[in-house]
């Protein structure tokens, strides 16, 4: 039975991927500071003989180096996360992001323990290359723009990993995660489909940031931790990047009105200029698409789920949340 670090385990992704290693067998320990993440979405498993979680820092080394030692495998997805934190607190971003991933792989360094570690598909930045490969350029903005803080910082951190890798024989694994969603994901910094299905389901108007003709492609969390519980068993994975995500592209206004569909909503679809969302100047990618071929050839992934089933489920997730807190 492999005993699992994971850091962010209270998290949105974090708490799924819990349940899917304890139900393949894994002991599974969770780090969380609960900055985002939350004890709700694990506390389901605290009965659970071989879960356990502590609550602290991964900028902690010494509690990390503990934790670690008594690990086989390690799964980093803390971080700071949402376009509104990192907009918000770029200071909080990058030191949260850059030093606790120097954190961790120096303590998995120390017996060369296998790494997973979480990325995102921001490091693409502005790149107009679609859909994005993971041997792409990356395309960042101006240093100015506190927007570009965290694209920026989750790259030096694949650039630190895989230079463990190539000089420490590290075992390093990339996963770049392309807009996951499903039960337990907050919208509080500005995660777009919970937002839409909340103010949907309230009634209020549907607000879509900016003209709306950009566009996402949306993967379920189940979908995505199957793809991270089948990479950390794949011995040729090491050293590797890989996108994981669905490639199925709408936009803005489409899923907008896919929500307003789904909840049999009256809400009006409002337009709302980035500069008031956000901050003046600030820059969106107009598209956003992965090219999942390497994972697919790799694993075999292809996601299961589509954009109406997992539009449905987090209706389903928020409606007992809005109606208990009402």
């Amino acid at each position: 039975m492999k005993r699992t670090l994971i850091t962010g385990g209270a998290g949105f992704i974090g708490s799924h991927l819990s349940e899917r290693l304890l139900k393949d067998g894994y002991e599974v320990m969770v780090l969380d500071d609960l900055s985002t993440g939350a004890i709700s979405n694990i506390e389901h498993l605290f009965d659970v003989e071989s879960f356990d979680y502590r609550v602290g820092s991964v900028r902690d080394s010494a509690l990390v180096e503990e934790l670690v030692a008594r690990s086989d495998l390690v799964i980093h997805l803390a971080a700071a996360v949402g376009v509104r934190l990192i907009i918000q607190r770029p200071v909080h971003t990058i030191e949260t992001n850059f030093h606790g991933t120097d954190t961790v792989l120096k303590a998995v360094a120390r017996d060369s323990k296998p790494l997973l570690l979480a990325s995102t598909s921001e490091v693409y930045g502005k790149s107009s290359k679609v859909p994005f490969s993971e041997s792409d350029d990356l395309v960042l903005g101006p240093t100015t723009q506190a927007r570009w803080a965290y694209a920026c910082s989750k790259a030096l951190d694949e650039w630190l990993g895989l230079a463990y890798f190539k000089e420490q024989d590290v075992p390093v694994i990339v996963a770049r995660f392309f807009n996951t969603v499903g039960p337990r994901q907050t919208g509080r910094y500005g995660m777009v489909l919970p937002n839409f299905v909340r103010q949907s389901l309230l009634g209020e108007p549907i607000t879509v940031f900016g003209s709306g003709k950009q566009s996402r492609c949306f993967s379920h969390v189940s979908d995505v931790v199957d793809a991270v519980a089948a990479l950390i068993k794949t011995a040729e994975a090491p050293g590797q990047v890989f996108n994981i995500g669905s490639d199925y592209e709408v936009s803005m206004n489409r899923l907008a009105e896919m929500v307003k569909e789904a909840t049999q909503s009256n809400s009006p679809i409002t337009h709302l200029p980035y500069e008031q969302a956000y901050a003046e100047g600030f820059e969106d990618m107009h598209r956003r698409v992965p090219d999942t071929r390497k994972l697919k050839n790799l694993i075999g992934f292809a996601p299961r789920r589509t954009l109406e089933s997992i539009i449905q489920d987090v209706v389903e997730y928020t409606k007992p949340l809005l109606s208990t807190s009402t």
